[in-house]
């Protein structure tokens, strides 16, 4: 445990906060936040059916940069997920930034893999039944985003031996490095302090202009005012702080917000973020919660925010909102040297067959299989290693065969 903290003892939910809205204008905040975020089955389905929709007009966007061309088509939050992560991994290799050239295809055009932007890999973001659909050979079915769940139904020091046995090393050194505290926060004063200084900041300090916000007025009617913000604070000054949404009749607590003051690198070098993620737990495990959920992130092993939450000991599954019904079928259409070290470089989890989660290692011949990137957690059925000379049998060097490639 951290030296000093001070878990305060709360149950959230009971007493929401005052809007700060006119009634029209909070309606219309909790049914947007509804329609992004909501895990009921009913509202889940329409969302998939509507995004999905085959007359609907959808981006189709080819991305160059690094020597590898990827083109993403589909559901509008493929492009900010999925294909600014492959180009964040390309960028960062090449040194220069990636060039776009967008079009707009229908959702039928979807259905066709001929009619989507030709690249090198070829992604295209639906339903899970529609990417079941698509071409099979030198293709995946990846979850667009994964969760990161925690069941709290051991005490405290039970929870805390599933993390890994870094993560809890990590732990133990940081607590003895700075006088560590940890609790929860009503006054709106905070939430403003928190929404700027905490919040946005760190989104865009990490992430520049491609940093994704919930607005203000959202945050607090939706998340806020019912929810729990919990502030963390390192030897005396508050550094960091978390808004969760709580579901009083579910018991879960999910994560929704978070960041450190000002977006600080020295926060997350002293460890804020990963102290703060061990004290939650705790507070959680305390206070009547019977599942963390820590969100996701897109389901690419490489992915750092994939690492660390794995890391606390949690089960991952496919979101409980919308994103539980979408899918990306990766086709891969041409054999390069470059393509190669892409696949390597970025192991992914993908749906095999019977439904369940498996991780995905390409190697072959002159690159290793990335095993620092780890896929071992509760939730991944399996971990295949798959040789790119197998998995591109048929794809020559120039993608011609990809006309010809078979269905399912």
């Amino acid at each position: 445990m951290a030296g000093g903290q001070n878990v305060i003892s709360y149950l959230p939910g009971t007493a929401p906060l005052p809007s700060r809205v006119p009634p029209w204008q909070r309606i219309r905040l909790h049914t947007g936040y509804a329609w992004r975020n909501s895990g009921h089955p009913l509202l889940t389905g329409v969302r998939v059916a509507w995004d999905t929709r085959n007359w609907g007009r959808f981006p189709a966007v080819r991305s160059d940069v690094g020597g590898v061309s990827i083109s993403y088509s589909g559901v509008p939050e493929g492009l900010p997920y999925a294909l600014e992560f492959t180009e964040q991994r390309r960028e960062s290799g090449a040194g220069e930034p990636a060039a776009r050239v967008g079009a707009v295809l229908r959702g039928w055009d979807l259905g066709s893999p001929r009619r989507v932007p030709d690249a090198d890999i070829v992604m295209v973001g639906t339903s899970a039944a529609k990417a079941r659909q698509l071409a099979a050979r030198a293709s995946l079915v990846v979850p667009v985003r994964v969760h990161f769940v925690l069941d709290l139904d051991r005490d405290p020091e039970a929870i805390h031996a599933g993390a890994s046995k870094g993560a809890r090393r990590d732990f133990r050194q940081k607590s003895r490095q700075h006088d560590w505290s940890f609790g929860t926060e009503r006054d709106p004063a905070w939430f403003e302090y928190f929404y700027d200084r905490v919040y946005r900041a760190t989104m865009f300090e990490r992430y520049g202009a491609r940093a994704r916000t919930e607005s203000r007025e959202s945050a607090y009617e939706c998340l806020f005012r019912s929810g729990v913000l919990f502030h963390l604070s390192m030897d005396g000054e508050r550094v960091a702080g978390h808004l969760c949404h709580w579901d009083p009749a579910s018991k879960v607590l999910t994560s929704r917000l978070l960041g450190v003051l000002d977006g600080a690198e020295e926060y997350y070098a002293a460890g804020a973020l990963k102290v703060m993620y061990f004290l939650l737990i705790d507070w959680a495990a305390r206070n009547g919660v019977r599942r963390l959920d820590f969100q996701g992130t897109e389901a690419f092993l490489s992915k750092g925010t994939y690492q660390l939450k794995r890391r606390f000991g949690t089960r991952v599954v496919l979101p409980p909102n919308h994103f539980g019904g979408k899918r990306l079928w990766l086709q891969v259409r041409r054999d390069t040297a470059e393509v190669r070290s892409f696949l390597v470089d970025n192991p992914l989890l993908t749906e095999a067959r019977d439904g369940t989660l498996e991780a995905v290692y390409f190697y072959d011949d002159l690159r290793p299989v990335r095993l620092d990137y780890r896929a071992e957690s509760p939730g991944v059925g399996r971990v295949r290693h798959v040789h790119l000379d197998d998995f591109l049998t048929g794809i020559n060097k120039d993608g011609r065969d990809h006309d010809r490639i078979g269905r399912h």
